[in-house]
């Protein structure tokens, strides 16, 4: 069975300015998540599942409508605030859907098989879709999951702090991950912010870039997780339940062991407005690489 690709692509933009899933950063207005599409169709995956909010349908499908059907399945999911929330529970005091381990969960009703998640905004490399469908076809039980990580230096903005799981692993497995906020450089290197105070993080670090590969048994046991955890945030509008925090909670309790994929490959990304210039520049490079064809489909 051909493993799928989960999307989150339900994001606000708040840091952006709008909605950078569908973005254009190739020479035919290609968003960054048409290339992630294409690497993953050519890694041998085959269905992909888009997690977006219904206010924002129109547009995504009509940016991908017959582009890619003819290659790989096609499903859409949403995630909305009272999305596979307890039921009796109010939600009105959310301020928005409840994070990245939510839009996961959402997908359980579209996926049966191994899968891996990616968010929309993000650029990965071929070599990672590659190595995670080897991962996911191979390697990938009930109890064994994976993490493609990245090395801090080649994910870091330069208009701007970004927020990363960093990983702690041995002998290939994560060890723990804790996500680590406002991460950029100041005073000669890189640190994070906690309380305002700054923390250093060396730069060679290995973080999540939410390139995950799981089996389909992950979907219940973030289902109990998500019920505890509303009724542990209730009232807090922005509370966010994060699959980085998913996955520590698998391993601290023995569930789950996660293998750590590392990539060298230089991520892309556009957090911030500023960065798109940088990115469109990368991908005109990559194109005349000859990474990708001037024209996906």
């Amino acid at each position: 069975m051909k493993p799928t690709l989960v999307i989150l692509a339900a994001g606000m933009g708040s840091r952006y300015g709008g909605l950078k899933q569908i973005d254009g950063v190739g020479p035919n207005e290609e968003p960054i998540i048409e290339y992630s599409i294409y690497d993953a169709i050519r890694a041998g995956f085959g269905k992909v599942v888009f997690i977006i909010r219904r206010d924002i349908e129109e547009a995504f499908k009509a940016t991908f409508a017959g582009k890619f059907e003819d290659k790989i399945e096609v499903d859409y999911v949403f995630q909305e605030k009272d999305s596979f929330v307890p039921a009796g529970t109010n939600t009105d005091y959310r301020e928005k859907p409840w994070g990245t381990a939510h839009a996961m969960l959402v997908a359980k009703t579209a996926v049966q098989e191994p899968f891996a998640v990616i968010n929309a905004d993000d650029y990965y490399g071929v070599e990672a879709f590659q190595t995670i469908h080897r991962f996911l076809t191979q390697e990938c039980t009930p109890s064994h999951h994976t993490m493609v990580g990245y090395i801090l230096r080649n994910t870091l903005s330069d208009h701007g702090t970004v927020n990363r799981g960093v990983a702690t692993a041995e002998d290939g497995y994560l060890t723990g991950i804790v996500e680590r906020l406002k991460i950029g450089h100041r005073d000669g290197g890189v640190s994070f912010l906690e309380n305002d105070e700054a923390h250093p993080l060396h730069i060679d670090s290995v973080v999540s870039m939410n390139f995950w590969g799981f089996h389909p048994a992950i979907f219940e046991q973030t289902q109990d997780m998500f019920n505890d955890f509303v009724a542990q945030t209730a009232g807090q509008p922005r509370a966010e339940f994060l699959i980085p925090e998913v996955v520590e909670e698998l391993i601290k309790t023995e569930q789950a062991k996660v293998s750590v994929l590392t990539s060298e490959d230089r991520w892309y990304g556009v957090t911030y407005k500023e960065d798109k210039p940088m990115v469109v520049a990368a991908f005109e490079k990559l194109l005349a690489d000859g990474v990708y064809p001037n024209k996906l489909w």
